[in-house]
């Protein structure tokens, strides 16, 4: 089977919301313990993962993390306020537990899964998958970033990764990453796609000041332009202006859709791939939750066409996945509720039915 044939029948493969598990999800939570929808966006939650999982006998989830890292050739550009070989060093830095997502991941109980997609060192150890495409893109302000063969792949990539983590019982994926520069592909990415300006999507990253954003978007319209990718081809666009991580999680989405696994969305890379997964295939959003909206104005607008509406608001602008580990807590909660709290027959607890 081809690439193209494996991620035709992923896609082929997603099917839309059951209904049916989220009416029995609301049922059983109307018959809690509780005034009905008293538990707001907890039971809203709940009746979401019910309609994917295509069940309402829920339980808190085992959860997988996955940071993909990649190198982007547009830094050379000037557009981060960080040089390109701290993706290589930030990835060794998960391996060895060090970085906030290894603490946040691990007080959220989610298993790490590191994958190299594209680092333009490649980061030889035993925690780390080696997924790799190639050695960093292209500079997309001069050229495409990746031939359309490698955005496949990397799609693939992504597409057989969720298989894996969904047959080892994994019902939660949260989508993280890292890469210098990769909010500038994902500006690029989102703009394309959205047909917005680069104004309105390009933000600070790692914290860059007024005359580097100002460069940023001038290298966004730039490559915009030079390539014109056809914003009715997704996989066109991520090949013209985008990152291998961002294939990769973009697959995530999509084998995760097709093996009905829970979808938490991180940042805003994450939710440019997500974009991309949703444009191949409309249902795959329904697997998704946001866990968080940072402060990244290309963000807001992402979440806004998926229609996903962000669990947390904090502030968040470092990626890695933090944003999903601060939210699965919450996410498994509202599973806990359904699971472990009591029914009003079961306690003795007068209902009225409101």
């Amino acid at each position: 089977m081809t690439a193209e044939q494996v991620l035709e029948e992923a896609i082929d493969g997603i099917r839309g919301a059951d209904c049916g598990a989220a009416r029995a999800a609301r049922a059983a939570l109307d018959a809690k313990t509780k005034p009905r929808g008293s538990l707001g966006r907890l039971e809203t939650i709940a009746r979401r993962v019910a309609a994917v999982r295509g069940t309402a006998e829920l339980e808190p989830l085992r959860a997988a993390i996955v940071v993909a890292a990649a190198d982007h050739g547009v830094a050379a550009e000037g557009v981060s306020a960080y040089p390109q070989e701290v993706t290589a060093q930030m990835v060794a830095n998960y391996a060895a537990g060090g970085a906030a997502i290894n603490v946040l991941g691990g007080r959220a109980g989610a298993e790490l899964t590191l994958v190299d997609a594209g680092v333009g060192a490649p980061v030889d150890h035993p925690h780390v998958r080696q997924m790799r495409i190639g050695p960093g893109t292209a500079n997309i302000a001069a050229q495409r970033a990746m031939s359309r063969e490698d955005a496949i792949a990397a799609l693939v990539a992504g597409v057989s990764l969720s298989r894996e983590l969904a047959a080892q019982s994994v019902g939660i994926i949260g989508l993280g990453e890292m890469g210098i520069a990769n909010t500038t592909a994902a500006a690029a990415v989102v703009s394309a796609l959205l047909d917005v300006d680069a104004r309105d999507v390009c933000g600070r990253g790692t914290g860059i000041d007024d005359r580097t954003l100002a460069r940023k978007v001038g290298v966004v319209r730039r490559a915009l332009r030079r390539h014109a990718p056809n914003a009715d081809d997704p996989v066109e666009v991520l090949a013209a202006v985008g990152g291998f991580e961002i294939g990769l999680l973009a697959g995530l989405a999509l084998g995760g859709a097709a093996e009905r696994v829970v979808v938490l969305v991180d940042g805003f890379v994450a939710s440019a791939a997500a974009l991309i997964a949703a444009q191949l295939a409309p249902d795959a959003r329904q697997v998704m939750i946001a866990a968080h909206r940072s402060p990244e104005p290309g963000h807001a607008v992402a979440l806004a066409a998926l229609g996903l509406e962000p669990l947390l608001d904090l502030g968040l602008r470092l990626g890695e996945g933090t944003g999903v580990a601060l939210a699965l807590p919450v996410v498994q909660a509202s599973l806990a509720i359904v699971a472990d709290m009591a029914t009003f027959a079961g306690a003795g607890v007068t209902d009225t039915g409101r």
